[in-house]
């Protein structure tokens, strides 16, 4: 964290947000939800700054085939459509990442019968919600954005709704992990993931298997 800090005073962002996911992993394997609080705020500044400096250039991608990515993908905003799923964005993203590049990435699926379109992340569990498409179909920064914080706070609700009452606090904040990855630049996901954390402070190691149902999700695998 002493890294990522650094990294975030002098304005490198995505090498900021990396450390904090080593940071965060790191401490999960220690039990340590105190440390996982602190993390979650300095990777929320992080996503924050990629998420803007991304929708801020007002270049929205429409990738419908392999030959609408751009040979040098930039720090934009990449739709990918149908015949997509959500893990080819996802598989973009990191690769993307992994060069040095942060583009903000979504996904969406095929119009359903009411004329929605399914916006999806891909992360340990896929997370799904359906808006309504932009104007003439056309993806412009305001929609994206929109789409985006709906994606988020589906998945919040959804890492809320997979628990049971009588669950470990400790598997709350797994089944947060389990949808970082399909929202990262969501920041009230991030602040709920703090929360999560929060309250597993002081409780004891779970001795229970951890146990969530199957996914089964022939779209997004």
């Amino acid at each position: 964290m002493e890294e990522a800090s650094t990294a975030l005073t002098t304005g490198q962002y995505l090498l900021a947000a990396a450390l904090c996911r080593d940071a965060l992993a790191l401490a999960r394997r220690e039990y340590d939800f105190a440390r996982m609080k602190r993390i979650c705020m300095p990777l929320l500044e992080a996503q924050r700054y990629l998420r803007q400096d991304a929708l801020d250039k007002g270049v929205i991608h429409t990738i419908s085939s392999s030959a609408d990515i751009p040979e040098s993908p930039g720090n934009e905003c990449f739709l990918f459509a149908p015949n997509f799923v959500g893990a080819d964005a996802l598989r973009f993203r990191n690769a993307a990442n992994d060069a040095g590049i942060a583009p903000f990435v979504l996904t969406r699926e095929p119009t359903t019968s009411k004329n929605q379109w399914p916006i999806v992340g891909v992360a340990e569990r896929v997370v799904r919600v359906r808006i309504a498409p932009p104007k003439d179909d056309t993806p412009n920064p305001k929609w994206f954005s929109h789409a985006g914080e709906q994606l988020g706070d589906q998945a919040i609700r959804d890492s809320l709704d997979a628990a049971d009452p009588e669950d470990p606090p400790a598997w709350i904040v797994d089944d947060f992990l389990d949808r970082l990855d399909a929202c990262p630049e969501h920041e009230k996901f991030l602040m709920a993931l703090a929360d999560a954390c929060a309250n597993a402070i002081g409780h004891p190691v779970p001795t229970r298997k951890r146990r969530r149902g199957l996914i089964d999700d022939p779209y997004s695998f």
